[in-house]
């Protein structure tokens, strides 16, 4: 076990040393990808309760005495759970590609979008709430 600050931290040591990929990318650590699997999995399940929401506002709310409020609401949940499984995607690959390269780990641009959906969507409920 080794400190790499360009890896966040503590590398741990590979199971496969001498072991490379593609183009002259090194093996991981399982344990390394399987954490960016998990990190993966977690933003599917975050996009799937955003599809369960829109379908649910879309099916099961009442009218609201704006027009088209209910549709926007239910709209906007399922746009953002589509950019979010989406984005989840391209991140776990940009993330795969640069651990196995040892390249520092890439931002996100999920967790803005995702704050800023949610809290668009939390305004058009909120709105909806208000004049009912």
């Amino acid at each position: 076990m080794s400190f790499d600050p360009n890896r966040g931290g503590v590398t741990l040591p590979n199971p496969n040393p001498g072991a490379e990929g593609e183009e002259g990318e090194e093996e991981l650590d399982y344990r390394f990808t399987l954490a960016n699997e998990r990190t993966f999995l977690a933003w599917m399940r975050t996009s799937l309760g955003l599809l369960a929401g829109g379908v649910a506002v879309h099916t099961l709310v009442q009218s609201f005495r704006i027009a088209g409020l209910r549709r926007a609401i239910a709209l906007s949940c399922l746009v953002l759970a589509a950019v979010v499984a989406i984005g989840a995607y391209g991140h776990w690959r940009r993330i795969g590609v640069a651990m196995r390269r040892g390249d520092p780990l890439p931002e996100t641009v999920l967790v803005p979008i995702l704050s800023a959906g949610i809290a668009i969507v939390s305004v058009l409920a909120a709105v909806a709430v208000l004049l009912r």
